[in-house]
């Protein structure tokens, strides 16, 4: 039950991940890259505040204003300078890594005797849970701490995508989503387009480097290799909540990518648990997305196969 917790919170932490993807290749078709860098970035920040004696909440704001920068400067890139998107996501991701190096100082920093989020969620469950070190969970025992850390993540996340849900219905939201569908008809109407796209990326490498802000602090360690193949991961979160969902409608999309997070987290640890080899998992990460780009085409084709002897009948 502690693996199943514990996997769940992951995937929860990195559903910030799947949304802040959602946003730049769903919403503006945007090929970031630069995902694999501003995660990293927010957990170095963090990390390097939390050593310096910040508080969490100071620290992890901090992670998400590096990571929104980070993706203004690609943003910048690419509108201003009329440099490619993927082309302008590569180049800012190669200089984060040695942004990320002088944050740190060094590869790794170790958070164990740091007071993280996850501590304070520890605390708080203790006064709830009456001090118990143990639950009950539908009769399997799970650590008080665990379910704690667990439950603020939850909420933490209840909120973040709330708001985000808010922001996209208001009027720059609504500009920024129409920006995506077709920037000659937002540009027709006086808003923008380089403008938008670049607050959006920003929007977008903020909730990513806020992700792993929030890692760093529930693993405890904040590493310079943590964004490898992370846009990946995120990408394929949204394709598995696309499909869970069955709509690109923003409510069901935002929930879709969620779900699609938590989802593919479970399905790594269930396939680390069968005893796959760690040094595969990125190996197993890009066949689990190529099956989730290929499923929906394939199933449209069998029900396409299935419907037409029908409608001659």
């Amino acid at each position: 039950m502690s693996l199943l917790i514990g996997s769940m919170t992951i995937g929860f932490i990195l559903s910030l991940l799947a949304l802040g993807v959602f946003l730049s290749f769903r919403v503006f078709a945007f090929p970031d890259i630069t995902a694999e860098g501003s995660i990293t970035l927010g957990a170095a920040v963090a990390a390097t505040l939390l050593v310096s004696g910040f508080t969490p909440l100071v620290a992890t704001m901090a992670g998400l204003l590096a990571g929104m920068i980070a993706g203004t400067a690609t943003g910048i890139l690419h509108t201003r300078f009329n440099i490619n998107g993927l082309l302008a996501g590569i180049l800012v991701m190669t200089a984060l890594y040695s942004v990320n190096l002088h944050i740190m100082g060094k590869s790794n920093i170790p958070l164990l005797t740091q007071s993280t989020f996850a501590n304070t969620a520890e605390k708080v469950g203790a006064v709830v849970f009456g001090g118990r070190e143990s639950l009950n969970v539908w009769g399997w025992d799970v650590s008080a701490r665990d379910a704690s850390i667990f439950a603020f993540v939850i909420v933490f996340i209840a909120i973040v995508s709330i708001l985000l849900y808010l922001f996209f219905v208001t009027d720059i939201g609504t500009a920024m989503r129409a920006t995506g569908d077709n920037s000659q008809m937002i540009r027709a109407l006086g808003v923008s387009d380089s403008n938008m796209v670049t607050f959006g990326l920003a929007i977008s490498n903020g909730l990513i480097a806020l992700s792993g802000a929030l890692l760093a602090q529930y693993q405890g360690f904040a590493d310079v290799q943590m964004g490898i193949g992370m846009v990946v991961w995120g990408l394929a979160s949204v394709i598995i909540g696309e499909a869970l969902v069955g709509t690109r409608q923003l409510g069901f999309a935002i929930t879709g990518a969620i779900m699609g997070s938590v989802l593919f987290r479970l399905l790594v640890a269930i396939a680390l648990r069968w005893g796959l080899n760690p040094n595969d998992l990125k190996l197993i990460t890009a066949a689990f997305v190529f099956i989730a780009l290929i499923l929906p085409n394939l199933l449209a084709r069998v029900s396409g196969t299935k419907a037409r002897p029908s409608a001659h009948a």
